[in-house]
């Protein structure tokens, strides 16, 4: 470990939990980069068996991808945690055979390639029910394996775009800007794991089958963007940028510092409207009858923040902190990671854990979210080397000779 890192970090070592709730769930996941890896890391963290598959010459694109230290991929450290590596060619015919036999053995499939590659692999849903009636396929893509936009590929980016969301991040006469994270296959994740499990539970507990499962990027971001639809609908309404500025609270914005930091706040109910009255002193201002209500406060949005504003312009970030906090106002400073490692909540928490890694020495990554009580998750390892349980899984576990393992090691299946 490096100085800086014996000199601040003191986060928990991170526990293997022994009860998992989804132990002797077996997962394999054929998918890249970022939406259907995430779904299943998730799976991984509560204990589900996951096997990764990376092409055996390029491995997965995650690798390639920035942040890297010394060679190291980070990024592929925190998203392939606590799943084992094969190599695995499938769009080989002997690579598509290696892949049934698993799948043979598999609750879950999970993958996020173009609509028809599977299939063209000879790995579609009806192939791969053949070798398992009860797999679950959960199938990741951008727009969905149907409609006339099915074969355009797809990421979080486009997704986020296509949906509105973009539309709505940036300044009113700015142009629409990017979260600048991947948060499209981030969200289509979360949607996938909780797929996977309400299909497993159709499965298991109710006497069904397995199925396929069709998510679409695009139509995970924009079922978050919940009242969007309804408005236009009901009241022909397009929702456009507003900036910092929430369009249905007031007041609601991004505040600057005396000292220059940065910090946030909406009174999303008149409770906290009454609370930031009394915090900064103009208690005045809740009978005002342009102030009076959450539609009237929108209403004249633009001056309420101002005042706002004005009184948090004067002021330090901590002195700010001490009054909101003894007025119960909801509020946050604008946090960077440094700040994040540096806050007691998160280390109250352990909302951040150290995990010992055989390349990095350790890193420090997210705990499990959310904690149970009963069968809490645990990070027990980070993202593996390229095809490191080849052996461990193809040998010990297909029960493969060492004769075929190595024929197809010639073959560039593996």
């Amino acid at each position: 470990m490096n100085d800086y890192a014996k000199e601040h970090y003191d986060f928990p070592l991170a526990q293997r939990s022994a009860n998992k709730p989804l132990q002797g769930l077996k997962v394999i996941d054929a998918g890249t980069m970022v939406a259907a890896p995430f779904a299943t890391v998730l799976l991984a963290d509560f204990g589900a068996e996951v096997i990764k598959i990376e092409h055996p010459k390029h491995g997965d694109g995650q690798r390639k991808l920035e942040p890297i230290k010394d060679g190291i991929p980070l990024w592929w450290k925190a998203v392939a945690r606590n799943k084992r590596c094969v190599t695995l060619d499938l769009s080989k015919p002997e690579g598509a055979a290696v892949f049934k036999d698993l799948a043979r053995n598999a609750d879950v499939v999970a993958e996020n390639y173009r609509p028809g590659t599977l299939e063209r692999w000879g790995l579609g849903y009806d192939e791969l029910k053949m070798a398992n009636p009860r797999v679950v396929l959960l199938r990741i893509s951008g727009f969905g394996q149907t409609g006339p936009y099915r074969d355009r590929p797809g990421f979080g980016r486009t997704a986020e775009a296509m949906t509105g969301l973009t539309n709505l991040i940036g300044e009113p006469d700015g142009p629409p800007m990017s979260p600048g994270y991947p948060l499209g296959d981030l969200i289509a994740g979360l949607f996938g794991a909780f797929a996977v499990m309400t299909a497993l539970y159709h499965r298991d507990a109710r006497g069904g089958e397995g199925q396929a499962i069709d998510l679409a990027l695009n139509e995970a971001v924009f079922r978050l963007l919940d009242f969007d639809p309804i408005q236009y609908d009901q009241l022909q309404t397009v929702h456009h940028r507003t900036g910092n500025r929430v369009s249905y609270v007031a007041p609601s914005s991004m505040f600057k510092t005396l000292d220059g930091k940065y910090i946030t706040l909406a009174a999303s109910t008149q409770s906290i409207w009454l609370r930031v009255c009394q915090a900064i002193g103009r208690e005045e201002l809740a009978a005002d009858p342009k102030f009076i209500d959450n539609p009237a406060r929108v209403a004249h949005s633009e001056e309420i923040n101002g005042i706002v504003a004005g009184w948090i312009a004067a002021r330090t970030k901590q002195e700010i902190e001490q009054i909101f906090d003894r007025h119960e106002v909801a509020y946050s400073p604008v946090f960077d990671i440094e700040d994040i490692f540096n806050d007691l909540q998160y280390r109250a928490r352990e909302a951040l854990v150290r995990v010992p890694d055989k390349d990095l020495g350790e890193a420090v990554v997210q705990n499990v979210v959310p904690k149970f009580s009963k069968t809490p998750g645990s990070v027990d390892h980070l993202g593996p080397g390229l095809g490191e349980h080849n052996e461990e899984i193809y040998r010990g576990e297909l029960g493969y000779s060492k004769e075929r393992l190595s024929r197809l090691r010639e073959a560039g299946v593996i």
